[in-house]
Order: C-alpha cells, then sequence, then structure tokens
C-alpha cells in the first residue's frame, strides 16, 4: 500500500484532488507513491497528522463542507463532527511515539 492509499483510508468520505493529497503528504514529510511502512511508528505518526491538516483544511472552508455533508446530517452536524475528529487525532498524535523517540519517559529538563 502507498502512503496516499493510507491516507485516502484515513479520510473516507472527503474528496480531494490527488495533487491535493500529495501537498499534504510531501508538508508531513512523505511521498506519495512510497511504500507505506505500518511498522514505523514515525510514518504512522506522519499519515495521522497528514489527516489531521486536510481535515482542518475541510473544517476552515465552508464551502467544501456543504459539498461533503451526507444526506441525512446537516453541515452544522457535519461540523461538529468533524471537530471531534480532528480534537481525537490532536490527542492521538500527541501520544503517539516516534522512531527516534521510543520512551515512554521525557526530561522536562536538561
Amino acid at each position: 500500500m502507498k502512503n496516499i492509499q493510507r491516507l485516502e483510508m484515513e479520510t473516507k468520505g472527503i474528496a480531494l484532488s490527488q495533487q491535493e493529497l500529495i501537498i499534504y503528504l510531501q508538508e508531513n514529510g512523505l511521498q506519495s507513491h512510497e511504500e507505506y511502512n505500518a511498522q514505523s511508528p514515525s510514518a504512522k505518526k506522519a499519515i495521522y497528522q497528514t489527516a489531521l491538516s486536510t481535515l482542518e483544511s475541510v473544517a476552515n472552508n465552508p464551502e467544501m463542507m456543504r459539498n461533503v455533508k451526507m444526506d441525512d446530517m446537516t453541515v452544522s452536524e457535519f461540523h461538529e463532527n468533524l471537530t471531534d475528529r480532528i480534537d481525537q487525532l490532536e490527542k492521538k498524535i500527541r501520544g503517539m511515539r516516534t522512531d527516534a523517540n521510543q520512551s515512554d519517559f521525557f526530561m522536562l529538563f536538561n
């Protein structure tokens, strides 16, 4: 699976062009057509950060929200669900490890 396919899995239901997804991936240090490494904590964190960037851009674009809403959901309900998902991703990202940081412990002062 490629990085762009993994990002599309994470942002199901939100249709963005391939070019937009590629830009979001590049901004988070990933190449769109490289293989996704599910074993790498850094790659997983970068995908979640990219999904977060994508969702934040949708939340900041009312016109896009109007186009994405489902038949049985109002724009305000969609926005509430979207902001809830953004909050969930932010919390998840803060708690994730990277390849360089394999410890649950960090030093506040050096």
